[in-house]
């Protein structure tokens, strides 16, 4: 059974990239090729409409402004996405609370 329904595809997928730290962006060039790679994903499972969000290339996810999770919030607060494409949850924020906060259910 297909999870992804038209409603999903007619809004854009969004693949949030993100390394913790310099060092991380640097010399941790196989996370960033997976990362990437994602955008290749969501077009497999359906999605025209992919954006990329790689704004917090090395920028932690504990009290630091991150101008590319606030993109995604936002876009997410107008019901522009169909999904959030990451590698794993804990790249979205260090504090799960931060989206649920945010998110209106």
């Amino acid at each position: 059974m297909n999870k992804i329904t038209p409603a999903h595809l007619a809004r854009a997928a969004f693949v949030y990239i993100r390394q913790s730290t310099a060092y991380q962006v640097v010399n941790n060039l196989e996370s960033q090729r997976r990362q990437y790679g994602l955008v290749e994903r969501a077009r497999q499972l359906g999605w025209e409409d992919v954006q990329l969000v790689d704004d917090d290339l090395g920028r932690s996810g504990g009290g630091t402004v991150r101008p590319g999770f606030e993109k995604l919030l936002s876009a997410i607060c107008e019901e522009r996405v169909g999904a959030v494409v990451s590698l794993e949850a804990s790249r979205l924020a260090a504090d799960s609370e931060v989206i649920a906060r945010t998110v209106p259910s």
